[in-house]
């Protein structure tokens, strides 16, 4: 997501409070916050597929390995 995004992200949300949003512009913010979010999560998910864990027997096992057992 880039720096427009995102400030246009906050200038909707100033002016929601301000004086309101127009049908389109509600639409406008909710695909921009869906965007933002689903750019988080995936950071956040690759964030932790770099995490290794140590175990108590020494071996090593990577988050991500954890997560496709389950």
């Amino acid at each position: 997501m880039n720096e427009e995004k995102i400030a246009r992200i906050n200038q909707l949300y100033k002016k929601s409070k301000a004086e309101g949003l127009t049908p389109e512009e509600r639409i406008e913010q909710a695909e921009l916050r869906s965007e933002y979010i689903a750019a988080i999560r995936a950071d956040l998910e690759d964030s932790l597929n770099h995490i290794s864990l140590v175990n108590p027997d020494g071996s090593i096992t990577d988050v991500k390995d954890l997560k496709r057992t389950k």
